[in-house]
């Protein structure tokens, strides 16, 4: 049985949620946006913004831990909890994994 990513139900960016397969080793900021769900990533996915801010609901403990850059990005996150993570910097494993996308997101060259 292969893990799983579960996206809870975000408004504008997966109504519905969705359950995409994981592939070990993959991002969750490039799983989402290969399953068309287009998750904010305003520095290309070189931990240098906080937009791809995600909570990890479920699996926390599969995952790898956060560099000290993800760290001082995420202090720019909005809503930050202590389950938040930059979806560009997990790398997911063989694990199933539950996440929650943000309502908002701090995307300072846009606003």
């Amino acid at each position: 049985m292969s893990a799983t990513l579960t996206v809870l139900p975000h408004p504008d960016l997966c109504p519905t949620g969705a359950r995409l397969p994981i592939v070990a080793g993959k991002t969750i900021c490039d799983t989402l946006l290969a399953n068309h769900i287009e998750i904010e990533h305003a520095c290309e996915k070189v931990t240098a913004c906080a937009t791809c801010h995600v909570y990890i609901r479920q699996g926390a403990h599969t995952l790898n831990e956060a560099s000290d850059d993800e760290e001082d990005q995420l202090d720019d996150a909005w809503g930050l909890e202590p389950s938040s993570r930059l979806s560009c910097c997990v790398k997911l494993g063989t694990a199933d994994v539950t996440i929650e996308i943000p309502m908002h997101t701090r995307n300072l060259a846009r606003e």
